[in-house]
């Protein structure tokens, strides 16, 4: 990748951006937050309902963050700051991913995995380009407008890969599909044939489990093997109230190795 930063995980940012770690993946930690949230994971061992869970873990979070509380704050940014919870970036990213949310949600990638965005409303070619100072700016007013966050966000991927564990127990990647556009083919690393592809993903990248489905959103179908330690979110973690629709699979990035589908 063009440039790496520093993280707050078990693993480096070039391991986990490598293809490598795709091949033969590890469990990823973020510092402290299991340990710090002890008491809601002991919850969550002694439910066995997945739904009933999804709902501890968002009630842990709003009492956590104080996001229940947003009514009787005194100003109107104090309101927004706390109505604006994770579940706003998520509905967010499902409308753009180039949107103020979007931004946000690659910046926990960036900051938690350390790995940078590849894209944000135009190529990122580095720190310096145009469109890294865009994603700067939609980053800092995103995270502006809500308390705390990407910490919020820690202990949502945090209790997707709790709930991958319980879901899909002894298994290691899921296979997803993903529609591309043509100025993807920048992300192209290697050609190993004529459908096998290494390929760079962004920062944070939609996937879809519907193979079909997946031609509604390119001209080109990208199969790939994830790793579920880098499933970000998917369909059915939360509580069907609170994201109705959202069939989208978040994959963290890096590089990958991927079968382009025959249209």
């Amino acid at each position: 990748m063009s440039h790496l930063s520093l993280n707050r995980c078990n693993l480096p940012p070039w391991v986990i951006a490598s293809r490598h770690f795709a091949e033969d993946p590890r469990p990823l930690e973020l510092q402290g937050v299991r340990d710090s949230n002890r008491f809601l994971f002991q919850a969550l061992d002694q439910e066995p309902d997945p739904t009933r869970r999804a709902q501890k873990f968002h009630d842990w979070l709003s009492v956590r963050f104080q996001l229940h509380h947003w009514e009787a704050q005194a100003t109107d940014t104090a309101r927004r700051a706390l109505k604006n919870s994770y579940v706003r970036f998520l509905r967010g990213w499902g409308v753009d991913s180039s949107s103020i949310e979007g931004a946000v949600l690659k910046s926990w990638v960036e900051s938690r995995m350390g790995l940078p965005p590849t894209y944000h409303k135009g190529r990122i070619e580095g720190v310096e380009s145009d469109a890294y100072q865009v994603y700067a700016a939609d980053r800092t007013r995103g995270s502006a407008r809500t308390s705390a966050i990407l910490d919020q966000l820690d202990l949502l991927y945090e209790f997707g890969q709790y709930e991958l564990s319980r879901r899909r127990p002894g298994e290691r990647w899921v296979t997803l599909w993903r529609g591309v556009h043509e100025e993807e083919a920048r992300d192209v690393l290697e050609r190993r044939g004529p459908r096998d592809l290494v390929v760079r993903l962004n920062a944070l990248a939609s996937f879809t489990e519907d193979r079909e489905a997946a031609w509604e959103f390119g001209y080109a179908v990208w199969e790939a093997r994830v790793p579920l330690a880098k499933v970000f979110f998917f369909p059915g973690l939360l509580p069907a109230s609170l994201l109705k629709g959202e069939g989208e699979w978040l994959v963290i990035g890096g590089e990958y190795d991927v079968r382009r589908l025959a249209g």
